[in-house]
């Protein structure tokens, strides 16, 4: 397996709460930085968040207070939890792994999934 999987999209009320997945390779898992991007219909791809292999993480400020990415070591799965969803959080979701973790920056690489969409309703 190259390119992570993700998984947990749907669509919610705004107000509502949805969990996502990537699921990396285990050896990706446990030498890689992962992050979770997203793009909007007729807007750029965004970083939405990043954790290193130290648990640091990164947010866009969007979402910061709402959002949150964690490691899950049993099961070599990388979650992000979205609380307190908005229209304006509605995209497809994307992972990406094996990018570079530099301080407060996050530096995509060429191993995305497939994406997985997130519709909030108003």
């Amino acid at each position: 397996q190259v390119q992570p999987v993700e998984s947990g999209g749907g669509l919610v009320q705004a107000g509502g709460s949805l969990r996502l997945s990537c699921a990396p390779s285990a050896s990706v898992f446990s030498t890689s930085a992962v992050a979770w991007y997203r793009q909007a219909p007729g807007k750029q791809r965004e970083l939405v968040a990043a954790i290193n292999l130290d648990s640091k993480t990164i947010y866009a400020d969007s979402v910061k207070g709402r959002f949150t990415i964690s490691r899950d070591s049993a099961e070599a799965t990388v979650v992000l939890q979205m609380d307190s969803l908005k229209p304006e959080d509605t995209a497809v979701y994307y992972c990406n792994t094996r990018g570079a973790f530099v301080r407060n920056s996050y530096y995509p690489a060429q191993y995305w999934g497939q994406g997985t969409q997130v519709t909030v309703s108003s």
